[in-house]
């Protein structure tokens, strides 16, 4: 079950994904002198508990990148480290690492792994090229854009064909790649499906139908 607000829910395992959250990307990019407003964790801690709300998962598989830098984890404020921990202690958290957050951070709860598996699901965070059906990843933040009345309209999305499901970002600082640039494209061969993250609902059109 694809959530609007960017994760995916698995029912019968009582499971919980989201990719790329990236938290503390505002004070990194704050160290290299561009000045974003720090609120961006907060933010994305408000919208995953919101969705552990809504879902009451047993299992959170967060898909790599959780954390911008391998210093993050150490710069939460202290509300915030507090708030992310009270998730892992109510959660099984299984942290995929990623590129952005290779190594498991100090003082966070749950699990760091390189990948999680639950038959037939594989959960990892880059997409495998040849990797046997049902891979769930995130690393490469899809967006898409629609033709809308007066110009389009781009957004986040999920992306799906028979073999693989690409996550969203999670984020709240996290930019996007459009679905048709060949980083995409080259692991969506024959085409695909987009799912557009709406206020309150999805939008879905083939890959042929999006905006050039």
């Amino acid at each position: 079950m694809l959530d609007p607000g960017g994760g995916l829910f698995w029912p019968e395992m009582g499971l919980l994904a989201v990719s790329d959250l990236h938290l503390e990307k505002g004070s990194s990019q704050a160290r290299r002198g561009s000045l974003l407003p720090p609120w961006d964790t907060h933010a994305t801690l408000d919208r995953l508990g919101f969705l552990l709300r809504r879902w009451k998962p047993r299992i959170v598989v967060t898909l790599g990148d959780s954390f911008h830098d391998q210093e993050a984890a150490g710069r939460l404020p202290k509300s915030e480290l507090a708030r992310l921990n009270a998730m892992t202690e109510a959660h099984r958290f299984m942290w995929v690492l990623g590129n952005h957050d290779p190594h498991p951070p100090n003082g966070i709860g749950g699990q760091f792994v390189q990948e999680f598996v639950t038959h037939p699901i594989l959960f990892r965070h880059e997409a495998v090229a040849r990797a046997d059906a049902g891979e769930i990843v995130g690393h490469h933040h899809p967006k898409a854009t629609i033709p809308a009345r007066g110009g389009s309209v781009s957004r986040p999305c999920f992306v799906t064909d028979s073999r693989r499901l690409m996550m969203p970002a999670f984020g709240a600082y996290t930019g996007g790649l459009d679905v048709r640039d060949a980083a995409i494209a080259r692991l969506f061969p024959r085409g695909g499906r987009v799912f557009l993250l709406g206020r309150d609902r999805l939008f879905s059109f083939t890959i042929g139908q999006l905006a050039v």
